[in-house]
This record gives structure tokens, C-alpha cells and sequence, in this order.
């Protein structure tokens, strides 16, 4: 890049709102999915909206192509830099601006903590509800960027149903405002087209979101089974009754060993747990714990153990939070997947999910949000070992391809960022794909915002796909399990 425009980033920006140093560079050159690394040419730290706009028209001017990050800990490859690229960081964009109580509504800059915004809220008997794994650190655009689940999206949907309204720089530099105050607006609904973009059409800089009202009873449930497929029996036994929890979860011995080891949250010692929480009115939630509880025992729950406090049912949340990160205690390495399923076949898919285990020779830990069929199957292995590191990709790509089968998607939270492009092709057809890539040009017809992500094949704008091109994926040998 030329230091006539490194130079024009740093009077915009002043001398510490550019970096260039390799060795800052370096923190950088991934987000939580290391296995893809590119050092940018510069991170620049703007701390307005205003600024984030005159950092975008530069390189619109210049065609740079740019990345925005929030804190970094997606699991696709979504904000990985572009090389000759530069990364907007937004962590100075860290302030709640609003917070609406009588109309149920919070405003934030896009670097807010997830969680950070329950903790201010909580006071008046709210909570902010999609809460991933990461939320103490991970940041409000970047959930945004990917439509964040978690937990409890079961019962109260994902980030784009707690989104009213956007203020997006457009990659041309322009501000739009998208959606509104109300839960509902007329005209399209662009906020949802934004919502879980991936960082490919602009960048939020103010986001509305909504909040919920605490219930009146939170009970959390622990049910320690023998086997995944009597977990996942109890699953659809009480979804098929009608019982709509806040949260279902399954951990398998694997996960709950890891968990164990890292956070001691005194699971029992069993083949697989069961995580049930139900929430409302006190009367209907002890009606309704005593439905799952019995259906539990039905589908051969051998402990059933509830929550006494709002203290350990922290603890219970704490172990199931911390899975990925304590896979780290069992496992030099391990790659975390991410597909979807219907609630249906959870025990044909765990049981080919042993199979492939098994015949790859490769330990496979499984935590999942089991009410909507959100798998996290976690492939462990040692690099260290040659050949180890390719046998492990080909099986989390596999594991995709039978979420698929299975009637289901290549991601259910993690979005396709890099790591996922080469299986768009896998779900859709090239129709699809074309349209998809016409919502994209209208928003970045120079394809700078985020560029070379999610679509197996980008192609430019106004163009028409021409011949297929295998991905480097595909050439490695991959495409066998297509």
C-alpha cells in the first residue's frame, strides 16, 4: 500500500489509531479459527462513526478492500484479513448509548460486549437474550455480522430477532439507517438482509436492539443418561409434548470430561447430559419441570438433578459455556464444526458421527443446543502427528456433508466466513448462489467490504458465473466426501 495513504489513515486517525508494526500486525491475522492466517497492511482503530466513514470512502477511492472486527472470536474464518487489505477494529466503538427502558429498547455502538449489556439492563428487570458461548468477550457487531444464537435461541430466537434498527457506512462511505424503533417496518426488510451478512455489505456503527423482560422462575435441570441417543430421545420427547424450554443442551462424555477439568462444574459421570432450563411463571414452570423430569426417567435418566440457586445454576451454565475452550485440557488440537439438523434425526446422525470417529481414528467431543438441532461437534487430533491435521479436517468436512444429508445446514451460528465456502455449492444450487451474489453487488458493486468470504466463487459484479473452478479445498482432496 502506498505510504502516501498510510498517511492520510494517520491524520484521520491520529499516530495511534494505525498500526503497522508486523509484530502488532501478527495479533491480527486471525480470528478463533487460526488455521486460516493473513497479516493486513494496516489495522486502523477509528473511534466515531464519523470516522469509520472517512476510512471507508478512502478506500473506496483507493480500492482498498477492507475487514471490519469486532473482538475477534468467530470460528469461520470470517474476519480474517485480506492481503494488501486493511481491518477496521471497532473495540473503540464501546459505549451504550441508550437504554429505553418503558419501550424495551437498548442502543449501542457495534464494540459493546454482549454481555455487557444484560449487566446494564438488569437493574430494571431485563436481559439482552442471544447469548453465545463467548459472550463476555465477543462484541455486539460482531454477533450482528454472523446472526449469533446461543443457548437460550431455542426459545428466544437469534440476534436478528432482537435487532430493530441499524446505522450502516455502506462500502462506498455513505450512512443508511435500516429498520426502526418499532418491532415492525414497512417496506423490506433490510435490517434482516444485514443481520448476519458476514461483514459483506458494510459496516453497523449504531445498532437498536431489543430487550427482554426477566421471567418470573428460571429453573435449570441436569439429566445424566448412558448414551447420546437416550439424551437426544428425551429431546424430542419433550419438544413433542409441547414444552418450549429456554434452553436444551447435550454434552457427551468427551465434552463433560474436558468441562470438568477446566471449571469443575460437578457434572456427574455419565455418557451423556442432558442441560433442560425452563423459564415463566412459577406455577407453570414447576407444572412443566415435573413433565420433564418424568420424561427424562422415561427415556432412561438415571440422575436428574436441579438447580438450588441462582449461584449454581451458574456453575451448571459455566461447564457448558466453557466446552470449546476446555477441549484444550483433553486435546493438543481440535477443530470446532458447526451444522444443523432436524431435532429428528439426532440419534441417526450422533451414531454415523461415531462411525466416521471411529473409522478416521479420531476422538470426536459433541456439545450442541439439541432443541434446535445446532451440533458442535468438536474433532480432536495432534498436529504434531503427520497427517493427523488433513485426517481431522477431512472429517469435520464429512460431518458437514451428513448434517446436509440429514436434511440440515453446513452452519447454524458460526456463518461460512472461509472456512465454509467450498460447501455453499453443497446447499445450493448456482441460481441460488447468483442471487445471493446480486444482494451483495447492490450494497458493494467494487466487492471491498469483506471480499473473498462466504461465496465459493465469487465473481464480479454485473458477470455471470463462468466455468466452475475447483477450491484449493476441493484440489487437496476434500471434494471426495461431495
Amino acid at each position: 500500500m502506498d505510504a502516501r495513504i498510510i498517511e492520510e489513515f494517520g491524520a484521520l486517525l491520529g499516530h495511534d489509531g494505525v498500526i503497522t508494526d508486523p509484530m502488532q500486525l501478527r495479533t491480527y491475522e486471525s480470528d478463533g479459527l487460526t488455521n486460516f492466517r493473513v497479516a493486513p497492511t494496516a489495522v486502523l482503530l477509528p473511534n466515531s462513526a464519523d470516522q469509520i466513514q472517512a476510512v471507508v470512502r478512502i478506500c473506496h477511492r483507493e480500492r482498498i478492500p477492507f475487514v471490519a472486527r469486532g473482538a475477534g472470536t468467530g470460528l469461520s474464518g470470517g474476519a480474517l484479513p485480506i492481503k494488501d487489505g486493511v481491518v477496521i477494529s471497532l473495540a473503540r466503538l464501546n459505549r451504550i448509548l441508550e437504554v429505553d427502558i418503558p419501550n424495551a429498547r437498548v442502543v449501542v455502538e457495534p464494540g459493546v460486549i454482549n454481555a455487557d449489556v444484560t449487566q446494564r439492563v438488569a437493574p430494571h428487570g431485563y436481559f439482552y437474550a442471544p447469548d453465545p458461548s463467548s459472550q463476555s468477550v465477543c462484541t455486539i457487531g460482531g454477533n450482528v455480522a454472523e446472526n449469533a444464537g446461543g443457548a437460550h435461541c431455542l426459545k428466544y430466537g437469534f440476534t436478528v430477532n432482537h435487532v430493530l434498527a441499524l446505522e450502516v457506512v455502506l462500502p462506498d462511505g455513505s450512512l443508511v439507517h435500516l429498520g426502526g424503533a418499532a418491532l415492525d417496518q414497512p417496506g423490506y426488510d433490510l435490517t434482516g438482509v444485514f443481520v448476519g451478512s458476514e461483514g459483506t455489505l458494510g459496516i453497523a456503527t449504531k445498532i437498536t436492539l431489543r430487550i427482554v423482560k426477566r421471567p418470573e422462575v428460571i429453573q435449570t435441570l441436569l439429566a445424566a443418561f448412558d448414551s447420546t441417543d437416550q439424551a437426544g430421545a428425551a429431546v424430542g420427547a419433550i419438544i413433542a409434548a409441547g414444552i418450549l424450554p429456554a434452553a436444551i443442551e447435550i454434552m457427551d462424555r468427551l465434552s463433560i470430561v474436558a468441562a470438568e477439568a477446566a471449571v469443575h462444574a460437578g457434572y456427574p459421570d455419565c455418557g451423556a447430559l442432558l442441560l433442560v432450563e425452563l423459564d415463566g411463571p412459577d406455577a407453570e414452570v414447576e407444572a412443566l419441570m415435573a413433565q420433564v423430569r418424568a420424561l427424562c426417567t422415561d427415556c432412561g435418566a438415571w440422575e436428574l438433578r436441579l438447580a438450588q440457586s441462582n449461584a449454581e445454576r451458574a456453575t451448571v451454565w459455566k461447564g457448558r459455556k466453557a466446552a470449546f475452550a476446555a477441549m484444550g485440557r483433553i486435546s493438543p488440537n481440535y477443530i470446532v464444526q458447526d451444522g444443523v439438523i432436524p431435532r429428528t434425526a439426532l440419534p441417526q446422525v450422533l451414531r454415523e458421527i461415531e462411525r466416521l470417529s471411529a473409522a478416521a481414528g479420531l476422538r470426536v467431543a459433541n456439545v450442541f443446543h439439541a432443541g434446535d438441532g445446532n451440533l458442535h461437534p468438536l474433532v480432536l487430533y495432534d498436529r504434531k502427528i503427520p497427517g493427523q491435521e488433513h485426517a481431522a479436517e477431512e472429517l469435520a468436512f464429512a460431518i458437514l456433508r451428513l448434517c446436509v444429508e440429514a436434511g440440515g445446514s453446513i452452519t447454524g451460528e458460526h456463518g461460512v466466513g472461509q472456512e465454509k465456502k467450498p460447501f455453499m455449492s453443497v446447499m445450493f444450487a448456482e441460481p441460488d448462489l447468483e442471487t445471493m451474489q446480486l444482494v451483495r453487488c447492490a450494497f458493494d458493486p467494487h466487492h471491498l467490504s469483506n471480499p473473498d468470504k462466504v461465496f465459493p466463487r465469487p465473481r464480479l459484479c454485473g458477470e455471470r458465473a463462468g466455468p466452475y473452478q475447483p477450491h484449493p479445498l476441493e484440489v487437496a482432496g476434500i471434494a471426495e466426501f461431495f
